[in-house]
């Protein structure tokens, strides 16, 4: 059976082949050979890249942390434990955070990646539109009585 890692990344790598039609490999290469042919290309492939890295430290850390959790004697984890814990998780974190970079990258519907007047429908004044009204609020006259006062 797959492990989450593996399940990740291989469910992205197979979004970017289907997208670019070519094996992963081929494609590292022809974005190395001729970064400007396809800008699409070169930063799909430089994310994942990041990817891959931070997938790796990811590996690693948990390692550590099975490692040293298989010493740990008792139920109660001392402080290097709980901070092998702590870079699983921020590694997590950053590993799901470059997972969505490549899967916003290879999703051609995503907000802000559509042609002008296409989101939502609306035209593209109507986006800017403020949403409170903006015109100055209208300041009392000079010469008004205020209730209780005497002058």
């Amino acid at each position: 059976m797959l492990d989450a890692s593996e399940d990740v990344m291989g469910v992205i790598t197979e979004r970017i082949e289907d997208r670019f039609q070519m094996p992963l490999a081929d494609l590292r290469r022809a974005v190395q050979a001729a970064p400007q042919a396809n800008p699409e290309a070169t930063t799909v492939v430089h994310w994942y890249g990041l990817l891959a890295e931070t997938q790796q430290a990811l590996d690693t850390a948990e390692d550590a942390l099975v490692e040293a959790l298989g010493t740990q004697p008792g139920d109660v984890l001392d402080d290097p434990v709980m901070e092998l814990a702590h870079q699983v998780n921020a590694a997590v974190a950053s590993r799901d955070g470059r997972a969505m970079v490549v899967k916003y990258l290879l999703d051609p519907n995503a907000p802000g990646k559509r042609g002008p007047g296409v989101w939502r429908g609306a035209a593209p004044a109507a986006r800017r539109a403020p949403a409170l009204p903006t015109s100055p609020p209208t300041l009392p006259a000079q010469n008004t009585a205020v209730r209780g006062v005497t002058r």
